[in-house]
């Protein structure tokens, strides 16, 4: 058993579910009445007409392949499922919105469920000489009965639910090529001039496609039915590692800079150290992505903190957390589960300072400052965002970062550092350039033109930019509240140099 690729489940899990069902968790939410998953491939002509999402999505990914090496394909996905509530009336059953049975009672909802397609494993023959396989899951009715125990009849049949997935069809395509390496051409120089350079063995770029194949339709109901929801692949291999097209070895950055992504992301899973597992996620992930041990309950949202949201769950009245349980089980899971938080595990979800990435060597963090600290919110265990998060360093026990008191000399609103030879201060205007793997909300504002709001420096030497953005009609009322995006001076290019601050002080080279 691939202990890798069991553990890289939780992350595609989380994937998987992730906008599934939003709160406040009710069907009669407008915002549950559509669906807002990650990785919807919509039937042919359904993006076209507005009805749908695009039907394909593909990655290429390297990795170096041993004499026995095989792939295994595991493509998941949500499957819809429509649960519709009827009533019994006189021997027929009449469609209803909800239907009761002593104290229990459904609503008519679309649920999902889970499907897993593996294929392989594929020989490195196979895979060079091409693999298409088709997908097929064939449509479904499930009925059943609800019995009634408050009835005269003890037993008596209430009504129904029943259950319909429609078909769906797809295809899978692999295409693997060997690529050069530059290390395998350098070594061959050094081997001509002496030098003893180890050789890197084969490299392969091996793209991985999942296309929709249903019949087209310009119909949001029928397009949506027939989608693949939530759809990634995991890949594992033997005999063979893949490489990380973020962070490539120098030997293998042009094979990564020529890999191609189109609507997923290709990155490591499984534990760290480990090269045999890679997660096709059409959600922007870093390598070996965890998620949070804080994170206890799945409440479908990344985007939300689990300690707001859990508290907001706690907030809602008997009625609607009634109504909750009566729209889906996982909605009723998650009723049951905050309900039942310790005070301990509640306090957990606070959140905290963790450094995924201690050890490596600088340049290896997110937006210019993942090298400092990780804020751990779940559900994912990734580097903090640029745009909600100051920079942070960890100091001996009871030493406090940034001491005003002790050292007067730093002060953010004076403070200059020279970009392009140029000073940057605060309301220097600079253009932000984001790098050094930015994350995907910082690579929305390549381009941008922003205002200078403070330099500051942390206790490790770091220098991080604070910066508001002139496009951002709110830019004034996140200037006082304080909330600023934050980046390295490689990430800006000054546009105008403000006035030098009469501060007494010495800019900081």
């Amino acid at each position: 058993m691939n202990t890798g690729l069991s553990l890289a489940r939780a992350v595609a899990d989380a994937v998987l579910y992730e906008g599934y069902l939003l709160y406040p968790y009710r069907a009669s939410s407008a915002k549950n009445q559509a669906r807002w998953q990650f990785g919807v491939l919509g039937p042919p002509g359904a993006a076209a007409s507005g009805a749908g999402e695009e039907p394909d999505m593909a990655a290429d990914c390297l990795f170096e392949p041993g004499p026995a090496a095989t792939v295994e394909v595991h493509l998941r996905f949500l499957h819809l499922q429509t649960r519709s509530a009827e009533r019994a009336d006189d021997g027929r059953f009449t469609p209803v919105e909800e239907l009761t049975a002593g104290p229990a009672r459904w609503l008519s909802w679309d649920e999902a469920t889970e499907q897993e397609i593996t294929l392989g494993p594929f020989s490195l023959g196979e895979l060079a000489a091409g693999v298409a396989a088709p997908i097929n899951v064939p449509a479904n009715e499930d009925i059943e009965t609800v019995l009634d125990p408050a009835s005269a009849t003890a037993g008596a049949t209430a009504g129904r639910l029943v259950r319909r997935r429609r078909e769906l069809r797809g295809e899978l395509r692999l295409q693997a090529t060997q690529v050069a390496a530059q290390g395998a051409a350098q070594g061959a120089e050094a081997d001509a001039g002496g030098a003893d350079v180890p050789a890197n063995g084969p490299l392969w770029r091996l793209r991985v496609a999942v296309e929709n194949s249903a019949a087209a339709t310009t119909d949001k109901r029928a397009a949506i039915e027939a989608s693949f929801i939530g759809a990634h692949v995991l890949l594992a291999v033997r005999d063979a590692d893949f490489l990380s097209v973020i962070d490539p070895p120098e030997w293998a950055s042009a094979a990564a800079a020529s890999c191609h992504q189109h609507r997923c992301w290709p990155v490591l899973a499984g534990p760290e150290g480990q090269r045999d597992v890679l997660l096709l996620s059409p959600i922007i992930l870093y390598d070996h992505p965890a998620v949070a041990p804080e994170s206890t309950v799945e409440l479908f949202d990344a985007t939300e903190i689990d300690e707001i949201l859990t508290l907001r769950v706690l907030t809602l009245t008997d009625e609607e957390k009634a109504e909750a349980r009566s729209t889906d089980a996982r909605a009723a899971a998650i009723i049951e589960r905050c309900e039942n938080m310790t005070a301990e595990e509640l306090q957990q979800l606070h959140g905290i300072l963790r450094n995924p990435r201690a050890g490596l060597p600088p340049g290896s963090g997110a937006s210019g400052y993942g090298d400092f600290a990780e804020f751990s919110v779940p559900e994912y265990s990734v580097p903090g965002d640029g745009a909600d998060a100051e920079p942070a360093a960890e100091t001996g026990a009871g030493t406090p970062w940034w001491d005003p008191g002790r050292d007067a000399a730093v002060d953010p609103e004076s403070d200059t550092v020279f970009i392009d030879g140029i000073p940057v201060s605060r309301g220097s205007r600079v253009r932000v350039v984001p790098m050094r793997r930015a994350d995907a909300q910082d690579l929305f504002f390549a381009g941008k033109a922003g205002r200078v709001t403070g330099v500051h420096f942390d206790v490790d030497g770091g220098t991080h930019v604070a910066v508001v953005l002139e496009a951002d009609p709110a830019s004034d009322l996140q200037e006082w509240y304080g909330r600023y995006l934050y980046f390295a001076p490689e990430e800006l290019v000054p546009l105008a140099a403000a006035p030098a601050p009469d501060n007494g002080k010495e800019p900081s080279p």
